[in-house]
């Protein structure tokens, strides 16, 4: 029988250049994530220079699923699938809207 896998997902409190997530996936979560939080760990290459940045993060979902099931996920894009990215209060306006009033239908 083979080893049950974890996947992660990791959001990035502040982007490291064009980078605000990782996904990985394992079969030991919680040594893995310990491995990513020093920078001379063995954790991937993203997860040491966002530690060497200082950079803090989170998991912010996890699934059942393998190498396989990553890297389908990862080619639809890690942040379609983060929780904190996809949150969009409602009726919030964007920092440029300008409130010109509102139209009665009359000129």
């Amino acid at each position: 029988m083979g080893r049950t896998s974890t996947i992660y997902l990791i959001h990035f409190d502040t982007p490291l250049h064009h980078a605000r997530h990782y996904m990985g996936s394992t079969s030991n979560l919680k040594q893995r994530l310990e491995s990513h939080s020093h920078p001379n760990g063995n954790g991937s290459k993203l997860m040491r220079a966002v530690a060497v940045a200082g950079i803090s993060w989170r998991v912010v979902r996890t699934w059942p699923g393998g190498r396989d099931r990553e890297r389908q996920m990862k080619t639809q894009g890690a942040g379609k699938y983060c929780p904190l990215c996809r949150e969009k209060p409602r009726g919030t306006r964007p920092k440029d809207y300008i409130d010109i009033g509102e139209r009665d239908g009359t000129d």
